[in-house]
């Protein structure tokens, strides 16, 4: 559409917050009326049981969580994985060491484009979620309900998201970081969606400054997920988006995620600055009062980090980085409310 060409990345001429629409005829149109009403009470039933309930269970072990997970994500028929590790020849996943996947004491970077993303990433590897601002290097941890309900939350395209990060981080009292986090819980992996918010999978947004309080001695994985068919990603919030994403999630026989994992990447910035996640450059501008947010803003050597990431993320969903960013995302939602 012409007039949302403002939203096209300049460089690449790719659109990231445009939703994904797939051809259907009447006959595909009823089967998926048919399949969407018979999954619908199975996985609202499930979900509310899940989630209200055995969720909370003090006594559940991590294996058992997992498993009902998996049950939730076959529901809709979201059964098919196509794992890959990045440098991996197929078939030998088996025999990589422990270390070349996500494990305690370590950190997933993943890519952000629907509700399933944290459905899989749990069910998975049942690590803590955490969320983070566009401009701040603090996370907030959160629990897996609101990681998926992050994917098409209004606070996406609302103004008070966009306020500062001092006024973001004094919001609430269980904003930290990811080293005291992975010091509180070393048994647990940390997952943080590090765009901070949803796009359609067809480009990478800048990555958060939060990954660089990273400790020197953890593992940050770049993890890319997609989808086929694609139109289950949730560029748009609200509750419209919802209802779409609902009628495409149970209405459809079949839906593949492709998973490729990278390499671990390390912070040896954390370690060249005494592994307190913060620069000294950084640090004396806001001691002499530059910048406002000056201990936030990656230094030369930091954005390196950032890119590395951002880089494996765009090269394993086979797409590219995009320069727009979550204000850009803004004022797409506001224009694509108002279309007729």
């Amino acid at each position: 559409m012409e007039k949302f060409s403002q939203f096209r990345d300049r460089g690449s001429g790719i659109s990231p917050f445009m939703p994904v629409t797939t051809p259907s005829s009447l006959l595909a149109t009823v089967c998926h009326a048919v399949l969407f009403l018979v999954r619908l009470p199975f996985f609202l039933t499930w979900s509310t049981l899940y989630f209200l309930v055995l969720h909370h269970l003090p006594f559940l072990p991590a294996v058992a969580r997992k498993l009902l997970l998996w049950l939730l994500l076959a529901i809709p028929g979201t059964w098919w994985v196509d794992l890959q590790l990045d440098g991996v020849k197929r078939g030998s996943l088996s025999q990589q060491p422990r270390s070349r996947v996500p494990h305690p004491r370590s950190i997933i970077a993943a890519n952000f484009t629907s509700p399933i993303d944290a459905l899989y990433l749990a069910a998975v590897f049942d690590p803590i979620f955490v969320a983070c601002h566009p401009s701040s290097r603090k996370v907030r941890r959160i629990s897996l309900l609101a990681a998926i309900c992050a994917a098409l939350s209004p606070l996406s395209s609302s103004d008070s998201f966009f306020d500062s990060a001092t006024e973001w981080e004094g919001s609430k009292n269980d904003v930290t970081d990811l080293r005291a986090l992975l010091a509180r819980h070393p048994d647990r992996v940390i997952a943080v969606f590090p765009e901070g918010g949803t796009t359609n999978g067809k480009g990478i947004l800048p990555l958060s400054p939060c990954l660089l309080t990273a400790p020197a001695e953890t593992a940050i994985f770049p993890v890319s997920m997609r989808y086929t068919p694609p139109d289950v990603t949730t560029p748009v919030p609200g509750w419209k988006g919802w209802v779409g994403f609902m009628w495409k999630l149970l209405g459809r026989p079949t839906h593949c995620i492709r998973v490729r994992i990278a390499e671990g990447v390390f912070n040896t910035t954390a370690a060249s600055n005494g592994g307190d996640g913060v620069s000294a450059a950084a640090a004396a501008a806001t001691i002499t009062g530059g910048g406002g947010r000056g201990e936030d803003a990656p230094t030369p050597e930091e954005q390196l980090l950032l890119d590395r990431i951002g880089e494996a993320l765009a090269r394993l969903g086979r797409v590219k980085r995009v320069g727009l960013t979550l204000r850009d995302k803004k004022g797409f939602v506001a224009l694509w409310a108002k279309r007729r």
